[in-house]
């Protein structure tokens, strides 16, 4: 593992209690880091906590990113926990399950919204302060090639996912001047808990596109995220990362 530098900072990351989320704690945490997971799974952050608290500082806080109260309340109980914030790694998110576009439920459509997209956005409109007060910050999205490309049978996914690069793109350029950067990944398919939500059919399809002929690895989406919250990391901001093992084509 290549050690980066991230000793003294605090990072928020949702959806942490597993999956991308609690492997993006775990390189943080080796990376000297001090972690808050949120995330709506009491029982699951007690767990990750117990089983990271070895590894360093680690905070839970059980939040529902949809509804911006709680997303402010999180904050605060953060920022008071620590005594200050400097990360925020917006990685929470829900596939909405598979269908037509003509097909799909507008329940699931919004609620896909509220997750991917509404959560982050409360996110950042609670934490940019924090980071702004300390002339510090890092904001890491995580989008989908999705979002470049539009999945067939999954357009709340990959709309959702388009918007998040939009977003990390309009705050990047509003932050560039304030040391607070604002960058996304887009993965192709990580190998999580999260294909559970997918037919297989449609996953059959997002590996035949992968030309390395393989799922992504939650610790390798870990790696790049650490580098970006690092500042090494520092002339580079409403950027996307490509993590895609080679399927990106723009």
């Amino acid at each position: 593992m290549n050690q980066i530098d991230l000793h003294q900072r605090v990072a928020i990351i949702t959806g942490g209690a597993r999956g991308i989320g609690r492997a993006i704690a775990e390189r943080l945490l080796a990376s000297g880091a001090r972690v808050s997971l949120w995330d709506i799974d009491a029982s699951a952050l007690a767990q990750a906590a117990a089983e990271l608290g070895a590894s360093g500082a680690v905070h839970t806080v059980a939040v529902n990113l949809a509804d911006p109260a709680s997303v402010q309340a999180a904050t605060e109980v953060t920022a008071a926990a620590f005594g200050k914030i400097d990360i925020l790694v917006n990685n929470a998110g829900i596939t909405g399950g598979n269908a037509k576009t003509w097909e799909l439920d507008p329940a699931d459509w919004r609620r896909v919204m509220d997750i991917n997209l509404n959560g982050p956005f409360y996110c950042c409109r609670s934490v940019v302060p924090y980071l702004l007060k300390n002339g510090f910050g890092r904001i890491v999205n995580i989008a989908s090639i999705a979002g470049k490309e539009g999945n067939p049978n999954a357009a709340h996914y990959s709309a959702s996912k388009a918007a998040i690069i939009a977003l990390t793109k309009s705050l990047g350029k509003e932050l560039a001047t304030l040391n607070v950067t604002v960058n996304a990944i887009a993965p192709a398919v990580i190998a999580t808990d999260i294909l559970k939500q997918m037919t297989q059919s449609h996953i059959d399809y997002m590996l035949a596109k992968i030309p390395m002929g393989r799922f992504g690895k939650k610790e390798e989406a870990a790696a790049l995220v650490a580098w970006i919250c690092s500042e090494d990391c520092s002339f580079t901001t409403a950027a996307v990362f490509d993590l895609s093992g080679g399927r990106a084509t723009y």
